[in-house]
């Protein structure tokens, strides 16, 4: 690779006035400064970053690790946490678990190697060996989607039990008393919680649930949970699926056998997505504010890197239900 010594031979100048010209173009005369940049051009030299943030001795680099980046709720918190990033002069790598436990362990590795500034992190799981790992690491990090244990690390998230009981309430309001919710994996906190805020509504009403786990929390393993509610005696007359993508595989999988939603069945999503609203059947779905999420988070965590260092914070934001064609009131 073409190092800075390299530049300066051709150039004819010091390696000092290379690094000038490359971090404080103002001190160096015009004419000078041209010859060093056409060298640079020519040569094709790249600043080395990561030495330079190594001298500096605090990094210009945050890392974003989320559960699943084909999902656009993560994309939104991913924004946010840019937003914030942007404004303070720092950059963002994000990276997808793809909620996988060895891809996680395998990119914290990572961010700790490469000295980043700090990690917003929406784990896998709260506990576990990739998590103690990097804990000795020394790197700062803040949980987003996902509450932390008590004074562990600061976290934002949104309170799940209070959004599935906002979905459930809302069936009851509408007529229905057979009553599906489509589940991701159960090692997601959130995906409990939502079920259990779900189950906090139904109670004393007499309404009969029926669970069902999905392998993913995608648009496919949707449409499967859709073939398998197709085939249910008696059918329940409304699902509440754990996030929108589950939700709009449902649909598909209702449209495509000639069930009309939702006068034979209603949906309910969660997160509320672009594509929610844009459905062939325009979702009902229980809204969290993604890149306000995103961008707390990243706020919390430069919070947390600065030189006053304030105590750690557990920030939880209020779910809120929008009401589309999916579940308009039955007849």
């Amino acid at each position: 690779m073409v190092g800075i010594k390299d530049v300066a031979k051709r150039a004819g100048v010091s390696i000092g006035t290379v690094s000038n010209v490359v971090n404080r173009p103002h001190v160096v005369a015009a004419a000078t400064r041209h010859r060093v940049l056409s060298v640079i051009e020519e040569l094709g030299y790249v600043r080395d970053e990561s030495a330079r943030q190594l001298r500096a001795g605090r990094s210009r680099v945050m890392g974003l690790l989320v559960l699943d980046l084909g999902n656009p709720f993560f994309v939104d918190v991913a924004r946010g946490a840019e937003q914030a990033a942007h404004a303070e002069g720092l950059n963002i790598i994000t990276c997808n678990s793809g909620q996988r436990s060895e891809l996680e362990a395998s990119y914290l590795a990572m961010f700790a190697e490469q000295r980043v500034r700090g990690v917003l992190l929406s784990p896998v799981a709260t506990s576990g060996e990739a998590l103690r790992t990097f804990r000795r690491t020394g790197t700062p990090y803040v949980f987003v989607d996902r509450k932390a244990p008590a004074s562990e690390a600061s976290s934002v998230s949104v309170d799940d039990v209070a959004g599935g009981a906002l979905g459930g309430r809302h069936l009851l309001e509408t007529g229905h008393r057979r009553i599906a919710f489509v589940n991701g994996p159960a090692i997601l906190t959130q995906c409990r919680d939502r079920e259990q805020g779900l189950r906090n509504a139904l109670a004393g009403s007499g309404a009969e649930l029926t669970v069902l786990e999905a392998i993913g929390l995608d648009v496919t393993s949707g449409r499967d949970a859709g073939a398998r509610l197709l085939g249910a005696s008696p059918r329940p007359t409304a699902v509440f699926c754990a996030n929108d993508l589950l939700a709009l595989g449902v649909l598909q999988a209702m449209v495509g056998a000639g069930v009309r939603v939702p006068d034979e069945m209603a949906i309910v999503g969660y997160d509320d997505i672009e594509f929610a609203g844009a459905a062939a059947v325009p979702l009902t779905s229980v809204r969290q504010p993604a890149r306000r999420l995103g961008r707390t988070a990243a706020e919390l965590l430069l919070a947390e890197t600065s030189d006053t260092k304030p105590e750690r914070q557990a920030v939880v934001f209020t779910p809120e239900l929008v009401v589309r064609e999916s579940t308009r009131v039955r007849r």
